[in-house]
């Protein structure tokens, strides 16, 4: 086709236009029907199929890059495990998963595809993406009834009161959903605002195990509080399950699953 050449873009046009879309879809994003904090495997899955039934749905994540830990496997060896079912999650997004022979139900992924193929699929089905946003608190109104998050920007919060005062804002929602991991941080919040018990944390690697807790405890902790994926390990106690991501996969299906009915109900 020869050699291309670039438009020629105009500096203040770059910087006019960034703006413009970026406050034309914030707008957008202030009220939500759900909104999953934390974008790992299980917020990506979760918010892929809740936008695909047409909910309004908002994927927060502190960090610059989605994902969580699905980058990597184990050891900074960039491998991955998942059990089945969850490899028909991953194949339907266009993920290649290898078949384990010597080990029945499992299967060999590479995390960067597979990750890279979650966040597409997420942004095809609908759903809206804020990250290098840090969640710093709830809104809680009456009854402490749950109605969405109080949100600033990650680079202020690491910077500390002490250095950059910013006073944070707020993001509303019917639902929201921890999918925050290890850190289990709306949970968290639910405990220091004296709405739920102390969080325990994970405890010690127990796989088999703690994949079945994962799916048996996903679902609703606190009214319109839902955790999925690795948080459900850390608010209830159970084993953590390292480099194997199945129940990730399945928990943020089987929560999307939840959420829908919930908020079917409230409609």
């Amino acid at each position: 086709m020869g050699k291309p050449i670039p438009a020629p873009l105009r500096e203040r046009d770059i910087t006019r236009h960034i703006a413009r879309e970026y406050y034309k879809e914030f707008d957008q994003l202030i009220e939500s029907d759900v909104i999953i904090v934390g974008a790992g495997p299980s917020g990506l899955i979760c918010a892929h199929d809740l936008a695909a039934l047409g909910f309004r749905t908002l994927l927060i994540e502190q960090s610059l890059a989605l994902g969580g830990g699905f980058w990597s496997g184990g050891y900074l060896m960039n491998k991955a495990t998942i059990c089945e079912p969850a490899n028909e999650i991953l194949e339907e997004v266009g993920v290649p998963c290898k078949k384990i022979k010597e080990c029945e139900g499992m299967y060999m992924v590479d995390p960067p595809h597979a990750t890279g193929a979650l966040i597409a699929a997420a942004y095809k089905a609908g759903a809206k993406i804020m990250n290098l946003t840090r969640v710093v608190d709830l809104i809680l109104r009456n009854d402490s009834s749950l109605e969405g998050v109080v949100v600033n920007s990650t680079t202020v919060e690491m910077a500390g009161h002490d250095m950059i005062h910013v006073d944070p804002i707020a993001l509303e929602s019917k639902i929201v959903v921890d999918a925050t991991g290890h850190d289990a941080v709306l949970v968290e919040l639910l405990h220091k605002r004296n709405l739920y018990k102390k969080v325990p944390g994970n405890g010690a690697m127990w796989v088999a195990r703690s994949e079945e807790e994962v799916m048996d405890r996903t679902g609703e902790v606190y009214p319109n509080c839902f955790v999925i994926g690795l948080a459900v390990a850390a608010v209830h106690g159970t084993p953590r399950m390292g480099p194997a991501f199945g129940s990730m996969l399945l928990s943020g299906r089987y929560g999307a699953e939840l959420i829908a009915k919930k908020l079917k109900q409230k409609s």
